[in-house]
């Protein structure tokens, strides 16, 4: 029964990431498969003392899971969804907490500061996505700034 049950939460995750896009819903998405947890230091500090350890290539493989729909394997950006972030002044000018915020929260077709019209969702689309592992998708992006 828990199964059949859990088999359906998962078809209706799925759905709902093909209906919005941007939250993954492309080949590399793996909705039955949840990322993991694990985190390991990187060589150099990529955030505060404060925030915990993360593993950059942790981060690669949840952005690449999560954000790559809308924003490219890369962050090269992709045509009328998201944003190039390889020379990004917003990603500049954040420090890693207030991106973090800004993921959590995502950003509506309506804000003014949406430049694509199109809705950035909460987590990229990812509620399962714990703080370590958001910590580590942002030491991810600096290493693809320009």
């Amino acid at each position: 029964m828990w199964i059949r049950q859990r088999g359906m939460i998962m078809l209706i995750v799925a759905a709902v990431f093909l209906t919005f896009g941007c939250g993954g819903g492309g080949e590399e998405k793996k909705a039955s498969t949840p990322p993991p947890a694990a985190v390991t230091p990187p060589p150099e500090p990529a955030t505060p003392a404060s925030a915990p350890s993360v593993s950059i290539e942790e981060g690669k493989k949840l952005f690449q899971q999560t954000c790559a729909a809308c924003h490219g394997m890369e962050g090269e950006g992709m045509p009328n969804l998201g944003k190039d972030m390889t020379a990004s002044a917003f990603i500049k000018q954040q420090s890693d907490e207030e991106l973090i915020a800004f993921i959590k929260q995502g950003r509506l077709p309506g804000d003014p500061a949406n430049t694509t019209g199109v809705a950035m969702p909460p987590k990229g689309g990812n509620p399962a996505l714990q703080d370590a592992q958001l910590h580590a998708i942002v030491a991810y992006i600096r290493t693809l700034m320009q």
